[in-house]
């Protein structure tokens, strides 16, 4: 059985790295009201952070570097994975900074399974309003996505192949996940299903097969939430 220490993060003795994430600083679609999501506007130059929100990734990059400390975690063998988009590159660059860890080296990567959920043609670009209209279908139904975007079964698979590929590379490190709130919602959600039973990653694997069990965790990722900025251990 996996148990929780008392700051609710996931122990668990199948998982050979520790792992924070931390959801992007506030940013200016953020600041807009703008659901931006597809690879093509979230990678470019005028999405990125708002002022705010690069106040909020050193905060964050402060945070994480207390926390090293208090545990006696070399801040300078830390590796940060982040999505592709500015918002999120530009909070782990502050990170980074923070921690003296230099950006373009080998600790700091894009990783593209990281990157927002992608809502679909009818949600881009338009008001964040809108997401509320997907998060009631995902709590119903997590397997179905938007109309050409992604479910949170979709983000889910994807989340758990960046956790096996980390976990592959790497052996007792320490990980950031620089990303968003839906995909962090929903990979938190996973690893709440992989505590109960490790067999719940594989199950992802296959999403032809629409378990029930899987369905009644990830419909539950809201729960999860992160504000923007929002430092978090999870394992």
């Amino acid at each position: 059985m996996h148990m929780e220490d008392a700051s609710g993060s996931l122990s668990s003795p199948a998982l050979r790295n520790k792992y924070w994430i931390l959801r992007h600083g506030r940013s200016v679609p953020n600041e807009r009201g703008l659901i931006v999501s597809s690879l093509e506007n979230g990678t470019k130059p005028e999405f990125g952070l708002a002022p705010q929100g690069v106040e909020q990734a050193r905060a964050a990059g402060e945070q994480l570097r207390k926390e090293l400390q208090e545990i006696g975690v070399p801040v300078d063998s830390v590796k940060i994975r982040y999505s592709p988009f500015s918002r999120t590159t530009e909070t782990a660059c502050v990170v980074a900074g923070v921690l003296a860890i230099p950006f373009q080296g080998p600790s700091c990567e894009a990783v593209l399974g990281l990157r927002e959920r992608y809502f679909g043609p009818s949600y881009e670009l338009l008001s964040h309003d809108k997401y509320a209209d997907i998060w009631s279908v995902d709590e119903a139904h997590p397997y179905t996505a938007p109309e050409g975007g992604e479910s949170v079964a979709d983000v889910a698979s994807r989340l758990s192949a960046v956790l096996s590929s980390t976990e592959t590379q790497f052996h007792g490190s320490t990980i950031l996940f620089v990303s968003h709130g839906d995909p962090l919602q929903i990979f938190q959600a996973v690893l709440s299903g992989a505590k109960e039973n490790m067999s719940f990653l594989d199950d992802l694997t296959n999403l032809k097969v629409k378990d029930t069990r899987v369905a009644s965790v990830l419909s539950q990722h809201r729960k999860f939430a992160l504000i923007t900025g929002e430092l978090r251990q999870v394992v």
